[in-house]
């Protein structure tokens, strides 16, 4: 009978289009040898503990380098799991090819060869002792997860935040980069300084340069006063500049200049102001696809890049629905916590959007007060005990859409003047005390100011 590992079979399991879950067991380290090509020669040894894919290119993003011209920037990636090792194609130029056989998306054995552009590589077994577990815990700061996914970054995370190198954190819409990176703030031995949000894609173009380095009082029209920017307001802390990605090219080299130098000048002025920032940057973007493309510079790049932490996306989280469901329902006054019935179905969603998909998820359901908590209560119609506001709602007979909106709106309004009085109006606090970044619920307290 074969076996179901894969390491001990004597064929090549292909595995295209599924949902991968890697199994929980003792990690194992890996070596790759180079047998033909540019780097002939050459060994890698792959680093199971890391919770980043293991990237085959020619970025210097990758860990596997290769000089190779038929290779392309981020050609593969491989992941360790356990006593397995699995690679995928990333979209390359010029294809994956394991053991004769094009590949998409493959478990290895050990011996494997793999070609990709004009170099030859084999996989085998390292004699290297395996290295340390991942962390016991489920959670680092105000990131929360108990899946072998997160607690695989949760020691990267603290040896990161020991450190005062540049972090890129690199993740799906949603999946909580922000609050890591605030998290890495809170653990570093900066916690005691600022922590100062930019964020590329909530400003105007023409307003950024300002906005990074501040302006001197008529610089343009409209400064009619001298405002610092957000480097100087870092100062002895740390800058987040979330989706860097989406940072106009010309103001690309300004950035770099001021990280590599250390200082600013403001816009329309003359003194340049020496800074002590540390820099976490964040991007749903593949930067190494942005470079290529010539969308995102190459030096930046390089520079932001020492510390790279990748974020799982939510569906890949295996149990991980469940515990974040169960602690946002707590945070955000729901009682004694969703129907478990409920739970079985949100672990089956895809989440898209991620944590803060799921986030809104529970603050609707709650705000439904049970009108929706299961399939047969959804047709049933509307009940007295209901509340007034999704009572008032319902009334107006608004598509399901807008309706959702309107109540998801009406119970964040409610919930953010609740918490805070609760916390004496401070909203450091409040943010903490609910689970989320202090920018996004700012973010939140802003909207619910409008409405």
């Amino acid at each position: 009978m074969t076996s179901g590992n894969p390491w001990d079979r004597d064929d090549l399991s292909t595995v295209v289009g599924q949902r991968y879950q890697p199994a929980e067991e003792s990690a194992q380290a890996y070596t790759v040898a180079a047998l033909e090509g540019p780097d002939q020669g050459r060994t890698w040894l792959l680093d199971p503990s890391s919770p980043n894919a293991i990237f085959i290119g020619q970025s210097v993003a990758c860990a596997i380098r290769l000089q190779d011209r038929k290779v392309s920037r981020r050609h593969a990636a491989l992941e360790v799991a356990g006593s397995r090792l699995r690679v995928r194609d990333l979209d390359s130029a010029n294809g994956t090819v394991v053991d004769g056989v094009a590949v998409v998306d493959a478990y290895l054995r050990p011996g494997s060869v793999a070609r990709v552009g004009d170099t030859t590589l084999r996989f085998d077994r390292s004699a290297e002792p395996a290295p340390p577990a991942p962390s016991a815990a489920d959670r680092f700061g105000k990131v929360l997860g108990a899946s072998l996914e997160m607690r695989r970054v949760y020691p990267l995370a603290e040896r990161l935040a020991r450190t005062d190198v540049p972090i890129v954190i690199e993740g799906e819409t949603g999946t909580g980069k922000e609050v890591l990176a605030e998290s890495i703030h809170e653990a570093s031995a900066r916690a005691q300084g600022p922590y100062v949000v930019f964020d590329c894609t909530t400003v105007a173009a023409s307003l950024v340069e300002s906005e990074l380095f501040g302006h001197e009082r008529g610089a343009f029209t409209g400064a009619v006063a001298t405002r610092r920017g957000v480097f100087e307001q870092a100062h002895g802390g740390t800058l987040f500049i979330d989706e860097i990605g989406d940072l106009p090219l010309p103001l690309q080299a300004k950035l770099l200049r001021a990280i590599e130098r250390a200082e600013v000048r403001r816009v329309g002025g003359e003194k340049s102001f020496i800074v002590n920032v540390r820099i976490v940057a964040a991007t749903r973007r593949d930067l190494d696809r942005e470079v290529q493309e010539g969308r995102f510079r190459d030096d930046l790049f390089h520079r932001l890049a020492v510390g790279r932490i990748e974020l799982p996306p939510l569906r890949r989280r295996r149990g991980d629905v469940a515990l974040l469901a169960r602690e946002l329902w707590r945070a955000l006054g729901g009682g004694k916590g969703p129907p478990n019935e409920l739970l079985a179905r949100w672990e089956e969603e895809a989440w898209p959007g991620n944590v803060r998909e799921l986030r809104n998820a529970v603050a609707r359901q709650i705000a439904l007060a049970g009108v929706v908590a299961t399939p047969a209560a959804e047709e049933d119609p509307p009940s007295a005990s209901e509340s007034a506001l999704v009572s008032e709602i319902l009334a107006l007979d608004l598509p399901l859409p807008l309706a959702r909106m309107r109540v998801v709106a009406a119970f964040e309004k409610l919930y953010i003047a609740r918490i805070l009085a609760q916390h004496g109006g401070n909203a450091a606090e409040a943010a903490k005390a609910s689970g989320i970044a202090l920018r996004y619920f700012n973010v939140l307290r802003s909207g619910a100011r409008r409405r």
